[in-house]
């Protein structure tokens, strides 16, 4: 196969990294992508360090038995804790992560009050203190691990009452007292909606799926390995809990529209 037609890998602990991958598809509409939603071992953000890092080598590994020509790492978690391990161990593929969008959040206004929803791991680790120490003096930054609401997104529940309560009892405390909530894992944005109906005044929401589709897109540009093709590119779902929740990464890969600003 022609390098530049080969499939762009793409994973996450579970559905969630879905989008990011609808994000990356709209941007990248000619593109092939395989999806591997890593459901059977979900979430990663309660797991330690080592055990994500060896599931995100594992799923690296199968993704380049396919042909991959580069990987989007989909998930903040995994990022976090396994990007840098990838790199080093693929050194001349092209590997994309993704963070928390606090930048667009912190510059947004002056000094803004901003609340960051994302895995307790992901609050944990050494690469979100230094985003965090980047621009605490550009905001106010509160930390809350939400990990709970994977939990929700797996199950495919999206909406009714149970998700109410829980984002209820989880952000009705921050009502008021925030300006920007920051979706640090990409599960989260399947919940935006349910998420803004808690506050009862505005607030902007913030993901980092458009910033990681376009830096998969300029990478690509770099090495040459954009697409030729002309015609739409197709995209494969995987699940390692099998071909029924493939089924469901399908019917939430359709449900969800990205914001593309």
């Amino acid at each position: 196969m022609d390098k530049k037609n080969a499939p762009i890998g793409v994973f996450d602990s579970g559905v969630g990294g879905i989008s990011v991958l609808k994000t990356m598809t709209v941007l990248l509409p000619h593109e092939d992508f395989i999806y591997y939603a890593d459901s059977a071992h979900a979430p990663y953000g309660t797991k330690t360090a080592a055990e994500v890092q060896r599931l995100s080598l594992d799923i690296t590994k199968r993704l380049l038995s396919k042909g991959a020509k580069a990987i989007v790492v989909a998930c903040n978690t995994a990022t976090s804790v396994s990007i840098s391990m990838l790199r080093k161990e693929f050194s001349t593929l092209p590997i994309i992560g993704i963070e928390p969008a606090l930048k667009p959040a912190a510059l947004s206004l002056p000094h803004p009050r901003i609340l960051v929803l994302a895995t307790p791991m992901t609050i944990r680790e050494e690469k979100f203190h230094d985003l965090f120490v980047r621009f605490d003096t550009e905001a106010e930054i509160s930390a809350l691990p939400c990990p709970e609401l994977v939990e929700l997104v797996e199950a495919g529940k999206l909406q009714g009452s149970e998700v109410d309560q829980v984002l209820f009892d989880k952000l009705s405390p921050f009502d008021g007292s925030v300006d920007a909530v920051v979706l640090g894992c990409t599960h989260y944005p399947f919940l935006k909606e349910a998420i803004r109906r808690v506050f009862r005044h505005e607030v902007t929401l913030y993901d980092g799926a458009l910033g990681t589709a376009k830096e998969l897109r300029n990478r690509l540009a770099q090495r040459e390995l954009l697409t030729n093709r002309t015609a739409n590119g197709k995209v494969v779902m995987e699940n390692s809990l099998g071909e029924a929740e493939a089924a469901l990464s399908e019917k939430l890969y359709s449900l969800f529209s990205p914001d593309m600003e």
